[in-house]
C-alpha cells in the first residue's frame, strides 16, 4: 500500500475510535417517559394511597365519637326527638331509678319523660317512689292491673330499646302518693307473685 493511501486508513480509524469514546451522549430520557421521574403515572398511584389512609382515619375518628354524634345532647341513653336532657342519675318522681340498673333509654318530649331500665331491684324502687305502700303485695289491684301478655310488647312511641317480655303489670297511682307515675314491669311466666330477674320496667312521668 502507497504512504497515501496508509495514512487515509488510519485517520480514518481515529475518527471512528474518537466517535466510540468521545462522541456526543444520547439524549437522557424525559422526566415523564416511561420507566422514569416522576410523571403522572407514578402520582396517580400515590394519591390514591393518600385517600385511602384519609378515609380510614375518618372513619375511626366517626366510630370513636359515634355516640356524640348519633345520639341527642351525646347522651347515649337519650332516644331520637328527646327534647330535654336527664340527669346522669334520672329519678321519677325524686326516687333514683335502681343503682346498676342496665340498657337504660329514656325519650323526653313536651313535659314529660319515658325511662326504660333493667333490673333485679324494682320492688325497692317502687316502694321509695311511693308507687306501692310497705307490705303491699306486688300484684294488688288497689295499685295496678295485670298487663298484655303477649310474648313482646312494644315500647311506648318514641321509646327506644328492647321490647318487654309479657306477661306485665302496670302500676297507676291516682292518690297523692306516688301521682303522675306510672311503672310497667316484666312479670315472672313461671311464679305468679314475682317479677323476672331481672326485670325491665318502664316508667313513665312528669318533669318537674
Amino acid at each position: 500500500m502507497s504512504d497515501s493511501g496508509r495514512a487515509g486508513a488510519e485517520t480514518g480509524r481515529g475518527a471512528r475510535v474518537g466517535e466510540a469514546s468521545g462522541g456526543t451522549p444520547a439524549p437522557a430520557k424525559a422526566s415523564g417517559a416511561p420507566g422514569g421521574g416522576t410523571g403522572p403515572n407514578r402520582m396517580l398511584p400515590r394519591l390514591g394511597g393518600v385517600v385511602v389512609v384519609l378515609a380510614v382515619l375518618a372513619g375511626g375518628i366517626g366510630w370513636l365519637f359515634k355516640d356524640e354524634l348519633f345520639h341527642p345532647f351525646g347522651d347515649v341513653r337519650a332516644c331520637e326527638g328527646s327534647d330535654v336532657r336527664l340527669p346522669g342519675v334520672i329519678r321519677p318522681g325524686g326516687a333514683a331509678i335502681p343503682a346498676g340498673a342496665s340498657d337504660i333509654h329514656y325519650v323526653t318530649r313536651n313535659g314529660s319523660a319515658e325511662v326504660t331500665f333493667v333490673s333485679s331491684q324494682i320492688p325497692d324502687f317502687l316502694h321509695r317512689a311511693r308507687i306501692l305502700p310497705d307490705g303491699a303485695p306486688l300484684f294488688d289491684e288497689k295499685y295496678g292491673t295485670k298487663g298484655v301478655a303477649d310474648d313482646e310488647i312494644a315500647l311506648p312511641d318514641g321509646l327506644c330499646g328492647p321490647s318487654l317480655r309479657g306477661p306485665v303489670w302496670t302500676y297507676r297511682p291516682t292518690g297523692a302518693t306516688g301521682a303522675g307515675i306510672s311503672v310497667t314491669v316484666e312479670r315472672s311466666p313461671a311464679v305468679n307473685d314475682s317479677f323476672r330477674v331481672p326485670a325491665r320496667a318502664v316508667v313513665t312521668y312528669h318533669l318537674p
